[in-house]
């Protein structure tokens, strides 16, 4: 009873501004704009069929595939290198947690003066005789968002695998270079198998940050930028603009389950593979 007393207060909240809204949203999904008359399955049928839909869910699973991967191997390279460099890597900790720290707008700010045609990358190229890049009206945004992405989360996900490294007995590692074991051994047969349970971690909260990054390219390129980051918050946001209530509805239930049995495969996946 003392915990439930405890957790009351975060389980109303939970219950008030998350399960309840979206139980809500799951019932729009089946009726009109006014949420007056029955459709049914049209509003999913009308989703699935829309062009600019079709294109938002492409690119979206298209930055997922490539970017968490990335994340992953990229932040568990920087843990790496800086549990080996301990106890100086502290100062690097903090250095890479800082992109968390920089509001949005500032972000917004350097990347057009980084990216914008008449940037500072721009002129650089120029400078060394290379023809310049429109970096926010071709599909080389694409890349900018990725690098974006990368840049904020590395050092969120880098803690979270220095945790997984610390859970690991050093007395196993001690014990197999007494056996003769190299650096490569002990990361193959010690390393990777005792991060197991922290990949399924990484890998979701991974998946969840990637729809955050949505601002910044809202903020750079607007409600309509690039088609090649034409993501499903943009649509999701137009559709709200709009007040096409049904097929956000829709949209945003069948963005949720999609969630949901990727996780769940996930952690079976995993959950096999431990």
């Amino acid at each position: 009873m003392a915990a439930l007393a405890f957790l009351a207060p975060s389980m109303a909240g939970i219950l008030v501004f998350f399960l309840v809204p979206f139980a809500d949203t799951v019932r729009r999904s089946f009726f009109d704009v006014r949420g007056r008359n029955f459709i049914g399955l049209d509003g999913y049928i009308s989703v699935l069929n829309n062009s600019a839909f079709q294109l938002a869910a492409a690119n979206t699973a298209k930055f997922i595939a490539i970017c968490i991967p990335l994340l992953l191997l990229v932040s568990l390279i920087i843990a790496l290198l800086i549990r080996a460099i301990r106890p100086r890597g502290k100062v690097f900790k903090t250095t890479y947690l800082l992109p968390m720290a920089i509001p949005v707008a500032s972000v917004v700010l350097l990347w057009q003066v980084l990216f914008n045609q008449n940037g500072l990358i721009n002129a650089i190229l120029v400078s060394i005789g290379a023809e310049p890049v429109d970096f926010t009206g071709t599909s080389a945004a694409f890349w900018v968002l990725v690098f974006t992405y990368l840049w904020k989360n590395s050092g969120y996900d880098m803690i979270l695998w220095l945790a997984g490294l610390d859970s690991i007995a050093v007395t196993q590692y001690e014990s197999a270079r007494v056996d003769g074991a190299n650096a490569w051994q002990c990361f193959l047969y010690i390393t990777l198998p005792g991060l197991l349970p922290t990949v399924g971690l990484v890998a979701i909260l991974s998946l969840l940050n990637g729809f955050k990054v949505f601002r910044e390219a809202f903020l750079v390129a607007g409600a309509y930028p690039h088609d090649s980051i034409y993501l499903l918050q943009h649509l999701f946001n137009n559709w709200f603009q709009n007040l096409d209530i049904s097929r956000l509805s829709a949209a945003a239930t069948l963005m949720c389950l999609v969630l949901v049995v990727v996780i769940l495969f996930m952690q079976r996946f995993l959950r096999e593979s431990d």
